[in-house]
């Protein structure tokens, strides 16, 4: 996905790597390095003048291109070790102030799976499935068979009345959105 900005216009972000500036950097100093030495050699075997300045000219372009693409790099890690600071700071105010409201969610969720008479499995099972996680993924954390999870599953929802996994979600969930103004 593309970066783009509020009126549409693409934008390029000139700090992201894709994977490949730190390839790119090893190459430039290794082109510095050897063409460096190369030119040490020249010098050594009385190679002409013109020789020798086309040669310093070759480690000097590879070795600052190499010093600005490490600057570059060093900035792109700034912004990423930034983003991640003001992301992480966001979710825990968001934990922070959504706390109460969590704890009351979940005492009602809690409160009707005892009126649904849910087994402690089948009340875990319903809980994981209202995380999202797959009937694969409930098995794993229950470290039970896919099957066992899925008969569970068809408990929670026959106990309940709920035809499946989207109607526990919306059971849930539906009046927690926001009214449309």
């Amino acid at each position: 996905m593309s970066p783009h900005s509020k009126d549409g216009q693409h934008l390029r972000d000139p700090d992201r790597t894709d994977g490949q500036s730190p390839w790119v950097l090893g190459v430039l100093l290794a082109v510095a390095v050897l063409v460096g030495l190369d030119m040490i050699y020249d010098a050594g075997e009385g190679s002409s003048w013109l020789h020798l300045v086309l040669e310093g000219t070759a480690v000097l372009v590879a070795g600052g291109g190499a010093l600005v693409l490490w600057r570059r790099l060093q900035g792109g890690r700034r912004v990423l070790e930034r983003d991640l600071a003001v992301a992480r700071a966001e979710a825990e105010r968001w934990r922070s102030e959504a706390g109460q409201a969590l704890a009351g969610l979940g005492e009602a969720i809690d409160r009707q799976c005892d009126h649904w008479q849910l087994t402690p499995a089948e009340r875990e099972v319903a809980l994981l499935l209202l995380k999202g996680l797959s009937m694969k993924e409930v098995a794993a954390a229950r470290e039970t068979s896919e099957r066992t999870v899925r008969q569970q599953a068809l408990a929670v929802y026959k106990k309940s009345g709920l035809a499946g996994r989207a109607e526990l979600a919306a059971f849930f969930l539906e009046d927690l959105l926001l009214p449309r103004k």
